[in-house]
């Protein structure tokens, strides 16, 4: 969904401006909850390069993720400005093998084939 709000384009540009792009809470080196923890660790595993956004360092992109994508909860993974979804769906997509193929065929390189 487009947003024509400054935040909206500022989420916007986080996703187009980078391959797998990551709205989570803390940081990576310190997730502040165990779903944003758990896909870092998914995507650490895999051993894709991902770009990460604290939302809560953000009210506004924090509340207008979830307006942006329709999607009530964070984290929330997109892979080529294309939504993802959050901790449940990708942890079932790395599972099944589904997530890696899904970048695999956007051309993102992975550590694990």
């Amino acid at each position: 969904m487009k947003m024509s709000t400054p935040v909206g384009q500022r989420i916007q540009s986080l996703i187009e401006s980078n391959p797998v792009m990551l709205f989570m809470k803390g940081t990576p080196d310190f997730p502040q909850c165990g779903f944003s923890s758990r896909v870092v660790q998914i995507l650490n595993h895999i051993g894709v390069p991902f770009k990460a956004e604290n939302v809560l360092a953000d009210p506004e992109i924090r509340d207008g993720i979830k307006v942006f994508s329709d999607w009530p909860t964070i984290p929330q993974l997109y892979v080529k400005g294309e939504f993802v979804g959050g901790c449940d769906i990708v942890s079932e997509m790395a599972q099944s093998g589904e997530l890696q193929t899904l970048l695999v065929e956007k051309g993102i390189a992975t550590a694990v084939a």
